[in-house]
This record gives C-alpha cells, sequence and structure tokens, in this order.
C-alpha cells in the first residue's frame, strides 16, 4: 500500500513538473514586427470630413420607397468635394440605385486587384429616443475627445478612412501595382434583403471577368484588455475570416377567432405561446469549433505564468469553458446558433380572440447550419404539428477565409507593427456584413476595423450616443495606407 502512495504520489509529482515546464513554454511565437514607415496623414481632414458625413441622413429601410436617396446624391457631391486627387485619378461609377465603385489602375494590370469595402447607410434613430441623445444624431459634434452621430462607428468613420488615406497616397505618388477597387455599398443595413447593394457591385465586377484577390470590410476591432495579474496592458485584434448567417423565420398559429367572452382553452395566440416555450427551450447544440480554439489558443498564450499552467490545459477545460459560455449571452453567440423571438402579433383588439397569431424568430447561424436546418429544428421541437412556417428574409452563413493568405498575414503584421501587445486571432463575426456577397469572386475575405474602441462604446453601435473617440482616428489612417501599399504590391 505504502509503494502504491509513493507511485502515486510521484506520479503527481511529475505531472505537476510537466505541466510547469508546459505552461513556460506555452508562450506565443516571437514574430518581429517590422517598425511601419513615417506616414504624412491629415487627421484634421479626416475629423471635419468624418464630421461632415455623419450629417448626411444616409437611412437605409427594407422598404425601399421610404429611402431618401437624395441624401445619397448629396453625400456622394460631398466625397467629390472633399477628395479631388481621387476625383480626377480615380474611375467612378455609381451602380444604381446608390451603390460606389471607385477603380484604380495599377502599374500591372495583370495582376488580381484588391478591394476595400465600405457601406454608405446607417440604421435609423429608434423612435422617440431623438432627446436622449446628448448632441443630436445628424450633427457631426466633435468635442475634442468624441465624434458624435449616427455612423461613427457603423461605419462612416471606416469609409472615410479609406478614402482620406486613398487620397493621401496619391498625395504621395504612390501608385498601385495590382488594381485598387472601392466598393461603398447602399443598403447593407438592411440584413438579407432582396435588393442588395453589394450583391449589384460584385455582379459588376463579375460580368466584367474580374477576380479579386482579396477584399477587407468591416468587422472587429482594437479592443484593450487588461486583467491585473492575468491578462495586463494588451490588446485584442480579431481578424474576421467568416460570419454567421442570418434568418428571419416567422411562425404561425390559425384559430377560429370569436368574441372574446367565449374563449376556448388555448387560443391562437395561446398556442403561439407554447410554440415560442418550445422554440426557447431546445436551443441549438454548443460546439467548440476551430475559430474559437484558434482564438482561446491565442488569449491563453498570452497570461501570466501562473494563470498559463491552467490556460496550457485548454483542450482539457473545453467542456467546462462550453459549459460556461453556453451561459452568458456573449460566450454563446460563440459556440451556437442562436435563437431570439423578436416580434409578435395577434388581435386587433382586446375583446376579440385572434383568428392568426404571429411572431418572428431571428437565428443567427454557425457555419454549417442552413436554412433549411432552421426549418427543420422548428418543426422538430414545436409539438403542434400545424404550425406554420414562413421564411421572410435569409443568408447563409459565409465561407471560411483561409489564415495562412499573404493579405491575414499583412493585416497581422501591421497591426503587431502599430501595438506590440497586440493579441492578433481569427474570429467569427456575429453579425452581418457586406464581405460574403464577393464569395464567387474571392476566396480571400477578411473583416476587420483598425479602431480602437472599448467594448463599452462598441455597445452604442446602432444605438444612442453612438460616437468615435478621436484619439483612435490617426492609428486607423496608418492602418489603411500601409494595408493598401503592401496589399496592392505584386
Amino acid at each position: 500500500m505504502k509503494k502504491t502512495t509513493k507511485v502515486i504520489g510521484a506520479a503527481i509529482a511529475a505531472a505537476a513538473v510537466g505541466n510547469a515546464v508546459h505552461a513556460a513554454v506555452y508562450r506565443p511565437k516571437k514574430t518581429q514586427a517590422a517598425p511601419l514607415p513615417e506616414e504624412k496623414i491629415n487627421t484634421e481632414r479626416y475629423r471635419k470630413n468624418l464630421s461632415k458625413a455623419v450629417q448626411f441622413k444616409t437611412v437605409s429601410y427594407r422598404e425601399t420607397e421610404r429611402v431618401d436617396w437624395k441624401e445619397f446624391e448629396k453625400f456622394h457631391a460631398f466625397l467629390d468635394e472633399s477628395y479631388p486627387l481621387i476625383r480626377e485619378n480615380l474611375e467612378k461609377e455609381i451602380v444604381p440605385p446608390a451603390n460606389l465603385l471607385y477603380r484604380w489602375k495599377g502599374s500591372k494590370p495583370e495582376l488580381k486587384p484588391i478591394a476595400l469595402l465600405a457601406h454608405q447607410d446607417v440604421v435609423p434613430i429608434s423612435k422617440g429616443t431623438e432627446d436622449d441623445w446628448t448632441h443630436a444624431p445628424f450633427e457631426g459634434h466633435d468635442d475634442g475627445e468624441f465624434i458624435w452621430g449616427r455612423g461613427t462607428l457603423d461605419m462612416k468613420n471606416h469609409l472615410i478612412a479609406v478614402m482620406e488615406s486613398v487620397e493621401a497616397l496619391l498625395e504621395d505618388g504612390f501608385v498601385p501595382e495590382r488594381d485598387v477597387y472601392l466598393l461603398f455599398g447602399d443598403n447593407e443595413e438592411v440584413v438579407a434583403n432582396a435588393e442588395n447593394g453589394a450583391h449589384d457591385l460584385m455582379e459588376t465586377l463579375k460580368s466584367r471577368g474580374i477576380e479579386l484577390d482579396s477584399v477587407i470590410d468591416e468587422g472587429g476591432a482594437i479592443i484593450p484588455v487588461n486583467v491585473p495579474g492575468v491578462l495586463p496592458d494588451k490588446y485584442l485584434v480579431g481578424i474576421g475570416v467568416a460570419e454567421k448567417g442570418y434568418s428571419d423565420i416567422e411562425i404561425v398559429c390559425n384559430g377560429k377567432g370569436g368574441h372574446s367572452s367565449q374563449p376556448p382553452k388555448h387560443n391562437a395566440l395561446g398556442q403561439l405561446a407554447c410554440a415560442i416555450k418550445e422554440i426557447e427551450d431546445h436551443q441549438f447544440k454548443s460546439s467548440f469549433n476551430q475559430l474559437m480554439k484558434d482564438l482561446m489558443d491565442a488569449v491563453g498564450r498570452e497570461c501570466t505564468y501562473p494563470v498559463r499552467l491552467i490556460t496550457c490545459n485548454m483542450p482539457l477545460l473545453r467542456p467546462l469553458i462550453l459549459e460556461v459560455a453556453k451561459q452568458i449571452p456573449f460566450g454563446a453567440c460563440f459556440v451556437r446558433t442562436t435563437t431570439a423571438v423578436t416580434m409578435a402579433q395577434g388581435s386587433p383588439a382586446a375583446n376579440v380572440l385572434p383568428q392568426r397569431a404571429s411572431a418572428v424568430v431571428n437565428f443567427r447561424a454557425m457555419p454549417g447550419t442552413t436554412k433549411q436546418d432552421l426549418v427543420d429544428h422548428i418543426r422538430k421541437v414545436v409539438k403542434n404539428k400545424d404550425l406554420e412556417i414562413n421564411v421572410l428574409n435569409s443568408k447563409e452563413a459565409s465561407k471560411f477565409s483561409p489564415t495562412d493568405s499573404r493579405t491575414f498575414k499583412i493585416i497581422g503584421d501591421i497591426c503587431k507593427s502599430l501595438e506590440p501587445n497586440s493579441i492578433i486571432a481569427p474570429y467569427l463575426v456575429m453579425g452581418g456584413t457586406d464581405a460574403y456577397n464577393y464569395e464567387p469572386i474571392c476566396d480571400n475575405i477578411y473583416r476587420y476595423a483598425p479602431f480602437r474602441v472599448s467594448t463599452e462604446l462598441l455597445r452604442c453601435t446602432h444605438g444612442t450616443n453612438e460616437r468615435v473617440p478621436v484619439a483612435c482616428l490617426e492609428t486607423a489612417l496608418v492602418f489603411f495606407k500601409n494595408y493598401i501599399r503592401r496589399a496592392s504590391a505584386e
């Protein structure tokens, strides 16, 4: 017995020593970030033009008749006036109704072009919240610390940064080797719309036989992370290599209706409530996908040594991490297809039984889960087999772009040069972007926005008091100038 105890004790001691050694060498790969060249940038002009850009009410709606297309025309005229070198040196087209296509001819037209994406449109201001804003949402107020207004984070900050960077490169006399396309859609915010501006831009290029070397669009940010004793003074840089699918699915229960004084045990609305509960009680299965593994590994290697005694055993901890992630909305969206009942409708009057009760369920599907899978899931988990199911709007999850491509490396290298304490990791974009539309003509599609923004500020996107820090604007210009210079080279 004593001998057995000694053997077990020795094994535990050996395992502890082995784990300590493993944790010691569990570090990120050493990379030498080359210093970036001194850049000539005009941050003051960027601030001024971003402030002006916000003032154009380029709001998109699913019902196109509600869109004020004159605001888009004014915005186009503003871009022409603000960037004279782009106007003189790049070919410009308007793909109806208001999509912008710029072509900057390269010196080696035989090379595949690169494309930089942005969207001109913004979401509406929620009715009744106008007075909740510190500064009017379309004023573009610059108080020296922030520029306030709708679109400052999503995504006129990005669009104007691209225009500023191209204008600055033209001022430098730079000529790209590859053609450079600037592609600015007019209705990205209307997700899964039948009339899709980015799709029309892609089809325009496709009809001309153009295949793109790479695409970069919005997605992610430079997020400061500071957990004393665990992960001090780091910046998390997520490069989106794929995005979730999107579906709005209506579920309908029908009933006889009639006077509310003679109700059945369950009318149509009651049946609908049961269906909603069954859908919410049967969430999609969670999984620790490869992107989550890569992200957790990248973060785990950057932790302090005592913490790495745990993080170096990440494969063993995955079941626990997955269970915890499922309980937190922010974590759950990374590991499974999410389900959100967002709209409901019943009777038109308080004393009338509903003949038709409906709800809309919004799904954000993980790659590999299709629109048909969502419909089949509803049919499986709802006991009422007479339930009517209608797909209102839908787009499938995107493909995965490679993490070993030239473009991914360029983005990562620039980020490391700008901030050596950056943790670079591929990730899955939770929302939708225009980027997926370009899959028929491009394999290397990435989603990254070079703005250093706190998680608190990111929550203002689409919300009240959306604003962008003035302090992060210079970094964006440096990033885009370097990106265009490198990505457009042979």
